[in-house]
């Protein structure tokens, strides 16, 4: 499976083509599904173009997503320092009326359980997170690791040598506990490529987009998610 997480906490700084508002994250939905992505990673924002996970925020997001790609599978962020930023976050959460078809829960997290809880008591999937063999450590251990829709091996090591070591102890642990959910590794910015790579060998979920960095595996800047996508695409032939 190849997600495209489209925007990330990246703004328009970072790179032009960055979707923030529902009919952007909408017209770039369809050009990565139209480019090969099977689903869709975003970060909600308000109208001033900030993280959100208010309601009306992800609401407006969601239901323009859907409207452009039906069918596709969408997931949401629901980082510790999106706003209102802690705990206070999961009362947005609890009053969701449009449900993402999943969310990502980051393990080194303080509240990572008690999210991982309320958002499988509404019936959202659960990505768990997990940067490190801490974080693997500690979500074998919670009860409903195994009612998770998959785990997201997270490579935050800018050097891939380290990054790859990080990623062996996170699947001996996984593998360790017989936690049997798909997995999906990727890096971020210059090992984006390498262990989008990985994924290849291994055979395991991806994901690609400007959230994680915007070179093609030839250095050069991408002008799109899309474009992204593309390339990944082209990796596979």
């Amino acid at each position: 499976m190849l997600q495209a997480c489209l925007n990330g906490g990246r703004d328009r700084g970072f790179h032009a083509a960055t979707p923030l508002t529902p009919r952007e994250l909408a017209a770039d939905a369809r050009a990565v599904v139209e480019a090969g992505a099977q689903q869709l990673h975003i970060h909600s924002r308000d109208a001033a173009g900030q993280e959100s996970l208010h309601p009306d925020d992800t609401a407006s997001a969601l239901e323009a997503i859907r409207a452009s790609v039906p069918g596709i599978a969408v997931g949401v962020s629901t980082g510790w320092w999106i706003a209102p930023r802690g705990r206070a976050r999961q009362q947005h959460i609890r009053n969701w009326r449009v449900l993402p078809d999943y969310v990502s829960i980051n393990l080194i997290e303080e509240d990572a359980a008690e999210v991982i809880d309320l958002v499988l008591e509404k019936g959202i999937g659960v990505e768990a997170g997990l940067w490190s063999a801490s974080d693997a450590k500690k979500f074998v251990a919670i009860p409903k690791a195994h009612n998770c829709l998959r785990v997201l091996v997270e490579i935050n090591e800018k050097e891939v040598s380290a990054g790859a070591e990080v990623a062996r102890q996170i699947m001996e642990i996984l593998d360790r506990a017989e936690i049997k959910l798909p997995r999906l590794l990727h890096g971020f910015e210059g090992t984006m490529w390498p262990f989008y790579r990985e994924t290849l060998r291994l055979g395991l979920d991806a994901r690609i987009g400007l959230e994680d960095g915007k070179l093609l595996p030839s250095g050069a800047e991408a002008e799109n998610n899309a474009a992204l996508i593309r390339a990944a695409r082209a990796l596979t032939a």
